[in-house]
């Protein structure tokens, strides 16, 4: 089994072939594929390679599932004894994507 550490818009994310992940909202269409290079580690077979800070050749590729809005986020503000309270709240938007391929 192969699995990978990845860097994707800022983050980085754990990815196993055949795997649904959510990130952060991708350019591009349902069905579109996508390619990830900064892959930081692979683990294949009990062998480990670790790149600095990535490896070179390195690539998984992923397909666009669907554009999805994950749930909402509250923020309040309140100021205890001055009657000062502010509710706001928003919803993220975020891609779901299927992992295809892990190449070294």
């Amino acid at each position: 089994m192969i699995w990978a550490f990845v860097e994707y818009k800022g983050a980085q994310f754990y990815v196993k072939e055949n795997e649904n992940l959510i990130v952060p909202l991708t350019k591009g269409k349902a069905g579109e594929k996508i390619e990830i290079d900064k892959v930081i580690m692979i683990k294949k077979d009990g062998e480990i390679k670790i790149g600095t800070p990535y490896i070179e050749g390195a690539k998984v590729e992923a397909e666009i599932i669907e554009h999805i809005k994950l749930p909402k986020i509250i923020v309040f503000k309140y100021k205890p004894k001055k009657n000062y309270r502010r509710k706001k709240g928003h919803r993220q938007k975020a891609t779901k994507i299927k992992i295809l391929k892990i190449e070294i």
